[in-house]
């Protein structure tokens, strides 16, 4: 049985998460391991209204301030030689990566 290695992408700019997922696929692509993904989760947006006014006075106008939150998911052929390489990617540091092994 072939063990999986599941990777988990977590960032605020979906244009570095999607650099990281070529880079992902180059590696599997010259080592020769099968990959499944990259596959975009839901993303989460995250919603602060605060009032415009710093007072209270004058009319109730809300700023609304926003931050999503984009997910993608690959899952591949735990290959040491592609493990390897994957631990060398350069991460930027708003993108968060999570590697779990599956049997």
């Amino acid at each position: 049985m072939v063990q999986k290695a599941r990777i988990r992408l977590t960032g605020t700019s979906p244009g570095t998460l999607d650099g990281i997922c070529g880079e992902v696929r180059k590696i599997a692509e010259k080592t020769g391991v099968n990959i499944a993904g990259p596959i975009p989760l839901p993303t989460k947006k995250l919603v602060v209204p605060c009032r415009k006014s710093p007072d209270g006075e004058g009319t109730e106008t809300w700023d609304h301030w926003e931050m999503r939150v984009h997910k993608r998911l690959i899952d591949l052929d735990a290959d040491e030689r592609a493990l390897r390489q994957l631990m060398r990617i350069q991460v930027p540091k708003d993108v968060s990566i999570e590697i779990v092994l599956t049997s």
